[in-house]
Parts: C-alpha cells; sequence; structure tokens
C-alpha cells in the first residue's frame, strides 16, 4: 500500500466529485453523496466513522453503479438523532433517507461496515423486497467479542497534537487493521476527522446481538466480508457463520487473510473484486 502524499487534497477531490444530498434527522438533516450512475448501492460506515470509510472503494464501484453513501445520524456531517437514540430509532432515520435519495420502484444493494451493519441490518428488515442484497462488512452486533477495544487509547482535549497523533496511530494499529505499517496519512486523516466529528455512542449497539436477532427479518440476500485478522471476530467466526448459514444456507461468506478490520481499506483491490462478485449476483 502506498503513502498518499497529500490526503487532505484526496478527500477534496472525492467530496468536489459528490452530488451532495440531505434527507430528515430529527431538527436536522442527514447527509449522503452519491458518485457514479446506474443501480443504487448504498453504503453504511462503521462507528466513528463517514462517508470516507469507503474512500478507496467508491470509485471501483461507481464504475457499474450509484453510489450512495452516508454519514449516519450524530457522525460526519449529519446532525444529531433525536435523544435518547438506539439502533431503532437511528435506523427508522436511515431507513427513511435511503427511500427518499432513491427512486420510486428502485431496489437496493446494502453494504455495511461494522457498527453500520447493525443499523444496516435493520433498515434491509424495514425496506423488505426493496432490498436486493445486504453485504456485512467487517459486523458488530452479533454479541460476544474481542475485548480490543479496552485496550484502546482515549484522545483528550489535554493532549498535545502529536500525543493525539500517537494515540490514533495507536488506536488504528491496534483495532482497524493486521499491518500498523498500512496506517498511512490518509487512514490518520480520516480517524482524525470521524473522531472530531462524532457525537453518539455507537459501541454500546456494536456489541449488542441485535443483527443477530434481525437477520431472519432480511429478506435479501446476505453476504459476510471479513479480514481473517479482524480483531473484532477472531474467535467467534465459526458460531456467526452457522447461523447465518442456518438462515440462508447458500449464504456467501468471503475471508480475506491477513487482513484486519478495517479491510476495504487494508487491502482495496480484493475487497473490490469480492463485493463486485457478490453485487454482481443480486
Amino acid at each position: 500500500m502506498t503513502q498518499t502524499s497529500d490526503p487532505a487534497a484526496v478527500l477534496a477531490a472525492f467530496e468536489a466529485r459528490a452530488l451532495r444530498v440531505t434527507t430528515p434527522c430529527g431538527d436536522g438533516a442527514m447527509v449522503w453523496r452519491v458518485w457514479g450512475v446506474g443501480a443504487p448501492v448504498v453504503l453504511l460506515h462503521g462507528g466513528f466513522g463517514s462517508w470516507n470509510h469507503w474512500i478507496r472503494n467508491i470509485d471501483a464501484l461507481a464504475a457499474q453503479y450509484r453510489v450512495i453513501a452516508a454519514d449516519m445520524p450524530g457522525q460526519g456531517d449529519s446532525d444529531d438523532p433525536p435523544h435518547p437514540y438506539d439502533a431503532e430509532s437511528l435506523a427508522d432515520i436511515v431507513a427513511e433517507g435511503v427511500s427518499r435519495v432513491t427512486h420510486e420502484g428502485e431496489r437496493v444493494r446494502l453494504v455495511c461496515f461494522s457498527f453500520g451493519a447493525v443499523v444496516g441490518s435493520l433498515v434491509a428488515a424495514r425496506l423488505g423486497d426493496r432490498v436486493v442484497s445486504f453485504t456485512a462488512v467487517g459486523a458488530a452486533g452479533f454479541g460476544a467479542r474481542g475485548r480490543v477495544t479496552q485496550d484502546m487509547t482515549r484522545i483528550t482535549p489535554e493532549m498535545s497534537p502529536a500525543e493525539q497523533d500517537a494515540a490514533y496511530r495507536h488506536n488504528l494499529g491496534l483495532l482497524m487493521v493486521a499491518d500498523p505499517a498500512h496506517v498511512d496519512d490518509l487512514a490518520m486523516l480520516i480517524q482524525r476527522r470521524n473522531t472530531e466529528r462524532n457525537r453518539i455512542r455507537s459501541r454500546p449497539i456494536s456489541v449488542t446481538d441485535k443483527l443477530s436477532v434481525t437477520l431472519p427479518s432480511i429478506r435479501a440476500r446476505i453476504d459476510l466480508i471479513w479480514g481473517d485478522r479482524d480483531v473484532t471476530a477472531i474467535g467467534y467466526f465459526e458460531p456467526r457463520h452457522a447461523l447465518l448459514r442456518s438462515i440462508q444456507p447458500d449464504a456467501r461468506i468471503a475471508m480475506l487473510d491477513g487482513v484486519g478490520h478495517w479491510v476495504q481499506y487494508e487491502d482495496p483491490e480484493r475487497f473490490n473484486a469480492t463485493l463486485l462478485e457478490f453485487l454482481a449476483a443480486g
């Protein structure tokens, strides 16, 4: 993976090419960005994230589809959801947004990362036959998981910029990627920007079994993509896969070897090829 010389310029260029759309979010707006034309693929990011969790995937997808990437409520550029919120109330907002940013009668492909897979599963259940496929990437919401987040460094305003950068780098290497050498300047900028703009607590939702109990309600085809070194799932892959195949025996599960939790960033070439193959079947 090559280092990015000017990560801010990379993000700005993607922003400049995107069509920005808003939908209701409480008293404010939920922000969506759109690239490409064709059948819609809706991307829901992970906790402490935004649309930029998909920065290495948008162009590959937009060559064949209309890519619609959310900033979920209380994250990125979207306004806060009404309080108190939970997975169900967040899904209500996102499902309404999907209905508004797609055309009447269009069927959508949902691709959801980590925390986004919890909310996305509820969105898929709400939208019913409008969803062609639900692809969960490094999915949370299966219940039991590793203790990795307990070893992460808390970032505070009192830290110097250098101390904050060290903490971001530590956390990315611990949670998000298998190889700390893949924590490049673009990953660092994405993590800093997303963390600074995050206003909701996603982890209490991520550690529930909400995805597990929602899967049987999804009418669409269900696919899973993991990095086999995803620290949130190591030791739990087999029961998760058995659960899915008890619901959909022909469900497709891709394990990318040597890759961590943020699989779509750490190994975009293999991830993009895998995802495009999955999407084409719908």
